[in-house]
């Protein structure tokens, strides 16, 4: 890991990590309560900007094309400018059609970094390197988000939520342009394709993005609901639950990743979807506070064994298609964030545990498609290195590994 750690690229990648982990958290702690207290909307008009903040997600393939003008470095960097510009602004519009505009501002910072930061990472580290970075840049924005929302906690003593938005995003425009004429590559990654890349060999990586991107919304529409209306919760409970989470999630991502080269991305992903589908089912079926809780907790942990889905698609693509394909699989991902939401309110109006009984069905399919990817033993390889950055290229491995994953077929 030392080796690693001295990767410029490494150093780049984190700060970006926690800059735009910043920018998500505070804007997800003080939307509610500047929707309705600052802006005095409604519901209707939060489920209107929900939809809008998944419109650059559901883009994220455009992101190819800024490759055609700029270095990815630069991309990563103008995303989080972009994602602490639309943060800033929102103190200072305080209207719904500001929101509207900063929603998708900040959004499409914020997906945009994401696709650039993992095309990236995938680039940059070996084989045997990329599960601990991801594990890392996990911990990190875990930790971040920890840390904001105590920010918040306390701040919110002394500052309105307008100059909160425009602390928090004032900062993260500063400390994003000081990494603007940074290239860690040294120039030394190999070029990507500059167009749209879907191959039908990487079919398996597609079908499991599509169906994470289910698992989420899930996640996201319907586990915190069934909390706040079948057990109560409050806000300061709601609040204090993802700090577990993020505390959680912290220590258990480093351990994920250890996981990953030892058992292989099906094994992983196996357990995964196994214990997904328990979870839904017993959301279903919960009648104790407690247990929900542990629950909820479980289904965040969870989150980490995706990276399962990131290593295997290095695996099996071909180098200069890494940066089309991660914006294809964010697009991908978010194909469900359009559907679903509407779909399972549906089924919610007519008996809420329909919603999480479908959930577990498509954890089962995930299952299914996850055999398709074939264990088989590996020959290590020495790391191929770059002369500028010194980091493990995207084809070799470091250390030792028992599995490799490779495509069905």
């Amino acid at each position: 890991m030392h080796a690693t750690k001295n990767n410029p690229m490494y150093l780049f990648l984190m700060i970006l990590t926690v800059c735009g982990a910043a920018g998500l958290q505070v804007w997800v702690i003080l939307f509610d309560n500047f929707l309705v207290n600052s802006v005095g909307l409604t519901a209707y008009h939060a489920g209107i900007l929900q939809s809008v903040r998944e419109v650059p997600g559901f883009l994220s393939l455009l992101a190819v094309f800024a490759l055609l003008v700029m270095h990815e470095c630069r991309l990563a960097v103008l995303s989080v400018v972009c994602l602490g510009v639309g943060v800033f602004i929102t103190g200072l519009w305080p209207s719904f059609t500001g929101l509207v505009v900063t929603t998708l501002v900040s959004s499409l910072g914020y997906h945009y970094f994401e696709t650039a930061r993992q095309s990236l990472t995938l680039q940059s580290f070996g084989l045997g390197e990329t599960p601990t970075v991801l594990a890392r840049q996990v911990s990190a924005g875990a930790a971040t988000s920890v840390v904001v929302g105590v920010l918040v906690y306390f701040g919110a003593e002394w500052l309105s939520t307008e100059h909160l938005y425009m602390l928090f995003g004032g900062a993260i425009v500063l400390a994003a342009l000081c990494l603007v004429a940074w290239n860690p590559t040294g120039g030394a990654l190999r070029p990507q394709q500059k167009r749209i890349v879907l191959r039908r060999r990487y079919w398996v990586f597609y079908a499991l993005t599509f169906m994470g991107g289910a698992r989420r919304q899930i996640f996201i529409a319907f586990a915190a609901f069934l909390l706040v209306q079948k057990f109560q919760f409050s806000v300061r409970e709601i609040s204090l639950l993802f700090i577990v989470n993020n505390i959680v999630c912290y220590f258990s991502a480093p351990l994920v990743a250890r996981l990953i080269p030892r058992l292989g991305e099906r094994a992983v992903l196996s357990a995964e979807y196994l214990l997904l589908a328990a979870v839904f089912v017993s959301y279903g079926l919960v009648e104790s506070k407690a247990v929900a809780i542990c629950l909820y907790v479980l289904d965040h942990v969870l989150f980490n064994f995706s990276m399962a889905i990131t290593t295997y698609f290095q695996k099996i693509a071909d180098h200069e298609d890494l940066a089309p394909s991660a914006a294809a699989g964010f697009t991908i991902n978010h194909i469900a964030a359009v559907v679903l939401p509407v779909t399972g309110g549906y089924l919610w109006m007519i008996d809420y545990r329909v919603t999480f009984f479908a959930g577990a069905l498509m954890s089962l399919c995930s299952l299914g498609i996850a055999q398709f990817i074939r264990p088989q033993r590996t020959v290590t390889t020495a790391p191929v290195t770059t002369g500028a950055t010194g980091a493990a290229g995207a084809t070799g491995t470091t250390g030792t590994s028992e599995h490799t994953d490779v495509a069905a077929g």
